[in-house]
């Protein structure tokens, strides 16, 4: 058989083998324009039939000069759409050396075996076409692959399809040791990196983002010699530091952003002198910014977001002139102005300083930096006013300054000149934005438009024609009265809608559906909206309506919300009951706030296993019944409130296998029983638990404090840390918008008949509230082992015996009430070794004796010992020098009747007065204690705030 034929007019012998095998590769797909991502996309092949027999002419092959042999192929980009598996004419093509099949679909098609037939490979590439399985072992026999680049290979919900398992990297960069180009971005790897990834010493490109790299980093890898490009991205538990670095190193690139590497950076960090690209965001890098920074003056992107550097000038980034992004944002940088040094880097597009704690004013410099296009100074502390002259930022498509203090009127035609503008953030200042209602200039189409606090008294007319917004933010205005319905129309894209904080009352139409269908966020909270409970589109992911006057129950049609992930329909005045129907949302709901309405009837047992649930707030309600044991499947769970019901049961013992749960609230139902329960000391249960409150129950028995011993939280003394509880997803990101997934746990608590709110809760504060109940017996001194208690709220029991002087352990105690109980003996002077002790309250029990002095007793006043006819010595008027000689009578205990309520004693007159409330806090702040003597201290310490309506700038 011939296996070449001849073309007439050149003489030049071709191989009718080849030439088959490339049509048939041809004819084996169908061409669709939406098989190739690139936009510039076309059909490469469509042309070669009708280009004749010539295949080495046709577009995206080229032969061999000597033998027209195929030995490269480049169909990328070329719209083919279909499956490919080992009995492909391709794998004909045995003298291939470059083959280039990105950016197609081959609708996840797994890469055939027979791509190891491919032997003279040297270029590999089929990133981005719907590759999908384990990268086959026969790849390892491509020994002559320069590069190979398998990355972007992912599912509609941009999930990586690859894996690389069997074999694994160690195999790969064993086999493949000549390998110039390795990109594996997206590919599943999920191992630590492999040491002989170091003795590649022709790697010049390495791209291994987000392929689920473990472990520590070998260093050895940053001094390959050819080095140029490193990328590390999203690998979040791949950890390591930066060595030092040499100064024949080449890197070019170096990208470890959302990695866990930490350290310093180095000084020898300035030796990289190529280096054009450095981003270290999210890790955990700290300390000063190196001045050898300066050195590196061929860089033009420094991105050193979301790390602990600090410092309060740096200066030396004058030097970096190429610069054209600067991001060093999310850090602990004082600078006491805007870095002026910046105002020599003419090419800058992009700065980001957002989130630091930067002072001084609006800087007028930036004015005169007209190649920005993106300026972000966000959540500082920049005062003054904004000056007019930003309007010569021509091409700036954002301007981000919420969250300062900067102030003043501000003309919104001052924006009109930058006709590029996409967003707009001038929210959580103290601006008077005044809008012209009726203008004739051309307004940009807004995409992100935030301007909460801008102390707007209507919905400004020009958001009529914003056909392309995606955000939209007008809280914490004055915008009375109804709601138009052209609001939710105004975008299709419309992603983002907050009109929390204003005075709105209803609706312009009465509509029981939303017409809009694209919302995934929508935030009605804190207005006088009444009527029934508006139905969102199915779309919605974050519904709050809290704070408003919506009744009725709860339309069936939420049954169908199958991608809500938040669901807070908190302090309304909804009834009826919970619907049986929510389980069906289990799979995908984060957060569920029911707080604070009239529902009624029991708890549904509809929790299922594999649910992502994280709190649970069920509180203030009329919820009855048993606690649904189901709740133990949810695993993940952190925050559980069912706080003022009727829920009428035992102690949920059961809920202490949840090893996420950190706050349980049960406090004002009917709980009865004993919670000394037995366990094995093996057994860890409410592992996690910083906060405990069974305030106002019927409990009994004796304080099972060796239980409380054996909670890891509470016992553990942990070091400071001021962020909050919060349910929090940081990849939560749609088409380059991250929607608002911050939300900060609160709890409430009632004082003196009032309300009031733990706004937030710092992560250290660790409290047990056991107040008003039936506990008896004595308070054991393995108390002192509860050494992370912040606060221990023991009143209103029947507590007995002596003060444990183990309570000096305490170190980080705040709070200590043990008030109306039976306690007898002396307060043990070891107390005043609680150097934080702010609030202490031992009144109304039997204790004698002279009262401790020294320091933080000092500060205590009289309502802290109160009733106690035998103390003596300051605050109190009776001195101990002639104390002894007269003896007082003991108060007499009578136990109140009512069941519920578990409170044991008869308040006289003075005691109602004085207000005691049971409830988490109520007994350690009763009085002047806090809230005349130290209001301002326990408000700050504990973020209490009243529920009010409360207004920034507004």
């Amino acid at each position: 058989m011939i296996s070449f034929f001849q073309l007439s007019s050149h003489q030049q012998l071709y191989h009718k083998d080849e030439y088959l095998a490339l049509m048939q590769f041809k004819d084996s797909f169908v061409i669709e324009r939406h098989a190739s991502t690139n936009p510039s996309a076309y059909p490469k092949v469509d042309l070669w039939k009708s280009q004749g027999v010539d295949y080495c002419s046709w577009e995206g092959i080229w032969c061999d000069q000597n033998t027209s042999h195929v030995i490269g192929l480049d169909l990328s980009s070329s719209c083919l759409f279909g499956s490919i598996n080992s009995s492909s004419s391709l794998f004909r093509l045995g003298h291939l050396q470059y083959l280039n099949l990105a950016l197609n679909d081959f609708n996840f098609s797994k890469i055939p075996s027979a791509i190891g037939n491919l032997s003279r490979l040297t270029y590999l590439n089929l990133s981005g076409s719907f590759f999908f399985g384990q990268i086959p072992h026969e790849i390892l026999k491509l020994s002559k692959l320069a590069k190979l680049d398998l990355s972007f290979n992912l599912d509609y919900s941009h999930q990586g399809l690859l894996e690389l398992k069997r074999p694994d990297l160690n195999s790969l960069t064993q086999n493949l040791t000549i390998l110039e180009w390795l990109d594996l971005s997206l590919v599943s790897i999920n191992s630590p990196i492999p040491k002989t990834l170091g003795n590649m010493s022709s790697m010049k490109y390495l791209y291994l983002g987000q392929c689920g790299l473990l472990g520590k980093f070998p260093t050895t890898i940053f001094q390959l010699p050819k080095l140029q490009v490193l990328d590390l991205d999203n690998n979040w538990d791949l950890n390591g530091s930066f060595p030092d670095f040499h100064f024949h190193n080449q890197l070019r690139v170096l990208d470890v952003r959302n990695t866990t590497f930490s350290g310093k950076l180095p000084i020898s960090i300035g030796m990289l002198s190529s280096l054009e690209y450095l981003d270290v965001s999210s890790c955990n890098f700290l300390g000063l910014v190196p001045p050898s920074m300066g050195n590196l003056t061929k860089l033009k992107v420094l991105i050193l977001a979301y790390n602990f550097f600090w410092g309060e000038e740096v200066p030396f980034f004058s030097n970096l002139t190429q610069l054209t992004q600067i991001d060093l944002s999310l850090n602990q940088f004082t600078f006491s102005e805007v870095p002026s040094c910046l105002a020599r880097l003419t090419l800058l597009t992009n700065i980001n300083l957002s989130r630091n704690q930067i002072t001084g004013h609006f800087p007028l410099w930036i004015t005169n930096q007209t190649n920005l296009r993106h300026l972000s100074l966000g959540s500082n502390m920049l005062k003054g006013s904004l000056p007019s002259s930003i309007s010569r930022l021509k091409n700036l498509e954002e301007l981000y300054i919420s969250y300062n203090s900067l102030s003043g009127i501000l003309e919104f035609d001052t924006f009109l000149e930058l006709k590029s503008l996409k967003l707009l953030g001038l929210s959580y200042n103290n601006f008077s934005l005044l809008i012209k209602t009726n203008t004739n200039r051309t307004i940009p189409k807004f995409e992100r438009l935030s301007l909460a606090t801008c102390n707007l008294r209507e919905f400004p007319n020009f958001l009529r024609n914003q056909s392309e917004l995606i955000v939209l933010n007008l809280a914490y205005n004055n915008i009375h009265g109804q709601i138009p319905s052209w609001i939710f129309e105004i975008s299709a894209s419309l992603w983002i809608l907050d009109l929390s904080h204003n005075y709105l009352t209803s609706f312009k139409e009465s509509f029981f559906v939303f017409p809009s269908t694209s919302l995934l966020y929508l935030d009605l909270s804190f207005n006088f909206l009444k009527g029934s409970l508006p139905i969102p589109p199915f779309s919605i992911l974050f519904y709050i309506v809290s704070g408003n006057m919506f009744n009725g129950e709860i339309p069936p049609q939420f049954c169908n919300m199958t991608s809500l992930q938040v669901l807070d329909l908190s302090h309304n005045n909804l009834s009826g009951m919970m619907p049986q129907c929510f389980g069906n949302l289990n799979s995908i709901l984060v957060i569920l706030n029911l707080e604070g309405n009239n529902f009624h009837g029991t708890i549904p047992e509809t929790w299922e296993p594999g649910n992502k649930l994280k709190a649970i707030k069920l509180g203030q309600n009329n919820f009855q019944g048993k606690l649904p044991r189901s709740l133990a499947k949810c695993k993940i769970l952190e925050f559980l409130d069912i706080g003022n019901n009727k829920i009428k049961d035992t102690f949920p013992s059961w809920l202490g296998t949840l090893p996420e749960l950190r706050v349980l609230i049960l406090h004002s139902n009917r709980f009865h029983g004993t919670i000394a329960i037995k366990v094995p000391k093996t057994e860890v249960l409410f592992a996690k638990l910083h906060i405990f409150d069974l305030s106002n129950n019927g409990f009994v028995g004796t304080l099972p404090i060796d239980f409380f011993t054996r909670w890891n939280a509470i016992t553990d003394l942990e070091g400071e840390n001021m962020t909050y509880l919060h349910a929090y997803n940081q990849h939560f990101m749609v088409n380059s918008v991250f929607l608002p997934y911050f939300f900060p746990y609160s709890m409430t608590i009632t004082n003196k008949g009032e309300k009031m709110e733990y706004a937030k809760i710092l992560e250290v504060f660790k409290a047990i509230d056991l107040s008003c109940n039936k506990f008896e017996g004595e308070i054991s001194e393995l108390v002192g082992n509860l050494k992370g208690l912040q606060l221990l709220n023991l009143s209103n029991n029947i507590l007995d015996g002596q003060i444990p002087s183990a309570l000096r352990f305490l170190a980080t105690l705040e709070a200590l009430d043990l008030s109306q109980n039976k306690l007898i003996g002396r307060i043990p002077t070891q107390l005043t070794q609680l150097n934080f002790l702010e609030v202490f309250n031992v009144s109304h029990n039997h204790l004698t004796g002279p009262i401790p002095k020294g320091q933080q007793f000092d500060t205590f006043e009289n309502s802290s010992f109160d009733g106690n006819s035998r103390l003596c010595g300051m605050p109190l008027s009776r001195k101990c020098d002639y104390y002894n000689t007269k003896v007082l009578p003991l108060p007499s205990l009578t136990s109140k009747g009512n069941e519920d309520s578990g409170l044991l004693v008869e308040f006289n007159w003075k005691l109602v007065l004085l207000g005691y409330v049971c409830g988490f806090l109520i007994g350690v702040v009763i009085g002047n204690i806090a809230f005349t003597r130290k209001r301002e201290w326990f408000m700050k310490t504990f973020r209490i705030r009243y529920p009010t309506r409360q207004r920034k700038g507004g």
